[in-house]
């Protein structure tokens, strides 16, 4: 239990982080410099007001000095962040591909706030993250004991880059030719394109990370996931997008946990 119980606060910690980042990666702020603050008065968060979940219930979800609702998101997202350590320190225990997993899980969770919200992907998160996790999914190129070298890891990520990022492009494609040439669809508040590059570079970022057969499992998944919410949006509002992030997202966690279990459902030997 202790060390679940270690994973798990860490975990907030790094939840407390990504909050940081949710808010002012979009706004274009440093996400380092000032230290936090409140986003109304702008006065600065003392530590013992910064303390994951516990300052929020303490504080009764509001600022200590102008008394404005803190959003739920805060610690939701230090909840679910320390959940999802916790999750994958008992898969994986304290090995590379526990840093590796947790490294696409932050970006992840980044990702998928932000595009409720804003309708965006932070560049910082999807190009970044397709160049990080091309670097750690190649690192396990190498064998130190006794020393060698596989391509395999490096060309997988490669291939997951070039697969995810390009298969949903080209769905996108398709999908906005069929929508508004051939059934005369008008955009849709200026819109004129249904999969925005956003999503692009995420399920180029997921293929950097997970390879190019997990990040099939993720196309795949994805649009089960979100069709009954895209269904409800179309015939609500008659707007047939939606921040498809989190539906990327959730399907990545899917894939990285039970992929194999999947392909072999599909692809039964």
């Amino acid at each position: 239990m202790i060390p679940s119980l270690l994973a798990f606060i860490f975990g907030s910690l790094v939840g407390s982080f990504l909050n940081v980042c949710i808010h002012r990666m979009p706004l274009g702020e440093s996400v380092v410099w000032p230290s936090s603050h409140c986003p109304h008065c702008k006065k600065r968060i003392p530590a013992y007001d910064n303390i994951p979940f516990i300052s929020y219930l303490l504080l009764g979800g509001k600022c200590r000095y102008c008394r404005k609702k803190i959003s739920l998101r805060y610690p939701l997202v230090e909840l679910l962040t320390a959940a999802m350590f916790v999750l994958l320190f008992k898969r994986y225990g304290l090995t590379y591909d526990f840093f590796l997993y947790l490294v696409l899980v932050c970006g992840l969770i980044i990702a998928t706030f932000v595009d409720i919200k804003h309708r965006i992907i932070p560049d910082e998160i999807s190009i970044g993250g397709i160049v990080i996790g091309f670097i750690l999914s190649s690192i396990k190129s190498f064998d130190l004991s006794p020393f060698s070298f596989h391509l395999r890891p490096m060309i997988n990520s490669l291939l997951g880059i070039f697969i995810g990022g390009g298969i949903i492009y080209l769905t996108g494609i398709i999908f906005d030719f069929f929508y508004f040439k051939v059934f005369k669809n008008p955009p849709i508040q200026g819109e004129t394109e249904s999969m925005g590059g956003g999503d692009v570079k995420l399920l180029a970022m997921i293929g950097a990370f997970l390879g190019w057969q997990k990040v099939l499992v993720t196309f795949f998944v994805a649009p089960l996931l979100g069709l009954v919410i895209g269904l409800i949006n179309l015939m609500v509002k008659k707007d047939h997008t939606i921040p498809y992030g989190p539906f990327l997202s959730l399907a990545a966690l899917v894939a990285m946990l039970w992929a194999n279990k999947i392909i072999a459902f599909v692809l039964p030997y």
